[in-house]
């Protein structure tokens, strides 16, 4: 199969700029063979790779990736590693009750294997920390979906603790939020930090990795071959960790849609800005509604900085503009603007795009797809948790290791199907644009 071109993400990954300048890439030259390839150097394909070197020690592993590992969708991500229920298409995240429940039990064996990564490679709390999310609300329609989701909580037999306007006050320094909504599940991170010491951990552990090395081909001829543009790999086994690329290699046209949103982050404050901030030097809050704005203040490598996320494109040829960049630019000026009046003049840095996929039927395709070659694809928005899940799941079911977790990933179906192309591309942009306009203040 030939790979049809390459996403394209607008601007820069700023939690990756945040970062010292890697060492220089080892792409993939010559021909190389192995146990087991894995195509991808996110969430997903690190996470892949992690659990193979644990259930088939000594064995051949090597990971190729289109860019330089933090570049791409991993590194554009708000750095949530949610463990509740976080369905981006809802009006309040929540689903139906039994699947919330199983989709945390996944959620959280991400978490735990993300943590004893963290810990045992020592990567730092900058990189990985359990600090537990809010979501916030800045209207009096915020409000009651924070409690609607309260209520989905208490069926679900999850702990949780509403805060008032003063308690987020004096968690973000600043007086925009009416109320919140804490759970202590989850992990933030600084995502491109703990990608890229993940993948050191597993090149000094035997694991070949090669960045700038795109699979252009993929073939079967006995075992698989994947072809880069200065080399090959033969492997029996292929484990695809590509996200919604997933289509650029044949598989579930039509399936799988495709998103971009966008995030700008500020340059380093000040101490005299830091000061008028106020509030906790660390925290982040999810908008109580799903289309809201995401805003972090993180404090650690690149100094103290806000990041404000919001907006969304629907995108089928995973490539989106400077142009839509532009635009989603200037929500984030206004929202940061609303929030930080004490901080008129903090200019934006780094501004990005990065791809979501998602499926109508909230889906992973988490499965063989021909004999010997595996997905680990559609996180459906929560690439940390979701990606984390489906790298260390394919591992397990490509390894012949059975779990319940897993049959029940293997029971669900395909993707549904989307509306033909014109009709899906309408439908798409009036939800989003009728969902952000009703989301109004939570932007």
């Amino acid at each position: 199969m030939k790979v049809r071109g390459l996403p394209v993400d607008p601007g820069p990954a700023g939690w990756n700029r945040l970062l010292p300048d890697p060492a220089p890439a080892v792409p993939l030259v010559g021909r190389l063979t192995a146990d087991w390839l894995v195509i991808g150097a996110g969430f997903a394909g690190l996470s892949a790779a992690r659990r193979l070197s644990q259930l088939d020690p000594g064995s051949r592993i090597v990971v190729v990736d289109a860019t330089r590992i933090g570049e791409g969708p991993v590194g554009r991500n708000s750095g949530f590693m949610v463990d509740l229920p976080h369905n981006l298409t809802s009006e309040d995240y929540a689903g139906a009750v039994d699947d919330d429940i199983e989709q945390a039990r996944n959620n959280r064996r991400a978490i735990e294997f993300a943590s004893g990564i963290a810990e045992e490679f020592g990567l730092g709390a900058e990189a990985f920390n359990r600090s537990g999310k809010i979501n916030a609300a800045a209207t009096a329609r915020g409000h009651r979906r924070n409690l609607s989701y309260a209520k989905h909580l208490d069926a679900m037999g999850e702990p949780y603790e509403l805060l008032d306007a003063d308690q987020m006050r004096e968690i973000t320094g600043i007086g925009y939020y009416r109320n919140g909504l804490f759970t202590p599940g989850a992990a933030v991170m600084q995502p491109a930090l703990y990608v890229r010491g993940l993948a050191e951990a597993l090149r000094s552990g035997g694991v070949s990795v090669h960045e700038e090395s795109p699979v252009t081909e993929l073939r079967r001829s006995g075992d698989w071959l994947a072809v880069t543009p200065r080399g090959q790999v033969v492997s029996p086994r292929v484990i695809l960790a590509v996200n919604g690329h997933l289509n650029s290699y044949g598989f579930l046209p039509g399936r799988l849609a495709h998103v971009f949103t966008y995030a700008s982050m500020t340059r380093a404050l000040d101490s005299d800005e830091v000061r008028r901030l106020g509030g906790r030097p660390v925290w982040g809050v999810t908008p109580a509604d799903p289309l809201g704005t995401t805003v972090r203040r993180i404090s650690g490598t690149g100094g103290e900085r806000i990041v404000v996320r919001c907006r969304f494109t629907f995108d089928p040829s995973m490539r989106a503009s400077e142009r839509r960049l532009d635009r989603a630019a200037r929500s984030h000026d206004r929202a940061f603007a609303a929030r930080f009046p004490m901080l008129e003049g903090v200019g934006m840095e780094f501004r990005w795009g990065g791809r979501l996929c998602l499926s109508l039927n909230g889906v992973q395709v988490i499965r063989e797809l021909e004999e010997g070659l595996f997905s680990a694809c559609c996180q459906n928005g929560i690439g940390t948790a979701r990606g984390t899940f489906a790298g260390m799941s394919v591992a397990e079911l490509a390894c012949g290791i059975g779990s319940e977790s897993l049959d029940r990933v293997l029971s669900a179906p395909l993707p549904s199907r989307l509306p033909p192309g014109p009709v899906a591309r309408i439908g798409a942009w009036l939800r989003i644009r009728c969902s952000e306009a009703m989301a109004r203040g939570e932007l």
